[in-house]
């Protein structure tokens, strides 16, 4: 970098401004600063002294104290929304969301804000975006949020029912859709998360036709591959692969007899093993199939059920599963909460139950949630009824409890872009959870 200690003068809406080269060499490459400079991070020549803008100066006042110190002080007389598409011009958007949240921490977060969706109905599933929007899913509907948590165009498959919502990146949302009768629809549809269009739609080929199908759970692999489980009317039970680049079908595993894949409730990608998790839970199923798949071989390397477990122990039918490469276990939760472990190393093992929740045995609400399971940083996450519990360290001790005081049980969760996002059923709203920043002493 050359001499940075040059001045470096902005008219701004009819205000001036003055700063150095290295303030502005602070905004990164990408930003609108950092067309200013050269290869060598030499600021361009100018036949004028000064650069004119023809933007908000107050919020350019906010953004040039943040590159010179790092802290965002927004003052009482300038709207965060505005900031916010003010950062955005600039290309400074993530230096906002770094220094407005801090790591993200479990044991930490605190309420943010909460939003009432517009649609009829109950949500059934929320999908936080890598930029920190999310996604909320309602019967054939999905609804999108950015990071200010400003709604996008909305996503409509016109299919009966959207199943599960995965961001391919943050200009692309995933939708698998139920088949409607009747109309030979349903299946996969690529979206965009700005205006809404469908750009693209992913066909099943069976016996080299096109086949129409229901798609369930989606997981994607870094490797740019998009899994969904697939239910056909003829013999498409199983496993479907995507290219996520070409959208082209590579792949598909069909579900053995006498196990279940084609209805899975939910899929894992593990990057350390290359295997893909699938589980179908009670009570979609009678009974619970929980499944290691490798693709390359196409063989299931590891599986568990619970058909032949004793009827005595009902409640401790398993609602969700997540996958602990680093344990070489699969947690597993209950009804009451009450998670349990399963060997890896082990086929067909038994789980090891941990009862952690006793108390709420015999209170459950009129129309519970079945808890959902996540695993982010180091910490799992269960929601139970109308709050979440987080679980840390290698026994995984109960350590916090998120929980606010109306909206109903949360029926899904979800964790991105440095946000938790709890979806609740009964009031059609979900709640913004963050980790302030650390303060600087």
């Amino acid at each position: 970098m050359g001499i940075q200690n040059d001045i470096v003068k902005f008219n701004v809406g009819g205000r001036i401004f003055q700063t150095t080269a290295t303030t502005l060499a602070n905004a990164g490459r990408d930003s609108f600063f950092g067309s200013l400079f050269d290869d060598n991070w030499d600021l361009r020549p100018q036949q004028h002294q000064e650069f004119f803008i023809d933007r908000n100066p107050d919020c350019f006042a906010v953004l040039l104290d943040l590159l010179r110190t790092g802290d965002l002080c927004i003052p009482p007389n300038v709207p965060e929304r505005l900031l916010y598409k003010e950062a955005m011009f600039y290309g400074l958007i993530n230096h906002v969301r770094t220094a407005k949240l801090g790591p993200f921490d479990g044991n930490r977060l605190k309420l943010s804000k909460s939003v009432t969706g517009r649609a009829p109905g109950d949500g059934t599933a929320i999908r936080a975006g890598p930029d920190g929007g999310c996604c909320v899913a309602h019967g054939s509907m999905v609804h999108v949020f950015d990071w200010m948590l400003e709604e996008h165009p909305p996503l409509n498959l016109d299919y009966q029912r959207v199943n599960d919502i995965g961001w391919v990146n943050a200009e692309n949302v995933l939708i698998s859709a139920c088949e409607r009768l009747g109309r030979g629809d349903g299946g996969m549809g690529l979206f965009s998360s700005y205006t809404g269009d469908l750009r693209y739609k992913f066909n099943v080929f069976h016996d080299n036709q096109i086949k129409s199908y229901t798609a369930g759970a989606l997981s994607f692999s870094p490797d740019c591959k998009i899994f969904a489980s697939c239910k056909g009317r003829s013999n498409e039970y199983g496993i479907g692969v995507w290219d996520q680049v070409t959208g082209k079908q590579i792949d598909f595993f069909y579900e053995s007899p006498g196990w279940s894949l084609g209805e899975a409730d939910k899929l894992q990608w593990l990057n350390g093993t290359n295997c893909l998790l699938v589980a179908t839970l009670f009570p979609r199923k009678d009974n619970c199939y929980i499944s290691l798949l490798d693709f390359r071989q196409k063989t299931m390397v590891w599986s568990w059920s619970d058909i032949g477990a004793p009827l005595t122990v009902g409640e401790k039918r398993v609602r969700d599963a997540i996958a602990m490469e680093e344990c070489n276990s699969v947690c597993v939760v209950n009804e009451y909460e009450d998670l349990g472990f399963i060997d890896l190393r082990i086929n067909g093992g038994s789980v090891r139950w941990s009862s952690r929740s006793r108390l709420m045995k015999g209170k459950m609400p009129d129309e519970p949630c079945y808890p959902k399971l996540a695993l982010h940083n180091g910490q799992l996450f269960s929601s139970m009824n109308d709050c979440i519990s987080v679980f840390c360290g290698p026994d995984w001790v109960l350590t916090s409890r998120l929980r606010r005081s109306y909206g109903g049980s949360i029926c899904d969760f979800s964790i991105g872009g440095d946000r938790l996002f709890a979806l609740h059923s009964e009031d059609n709203v979900f709640d913004i959870w963050e980790t302030p920043p650390t303060s600087v002493i």
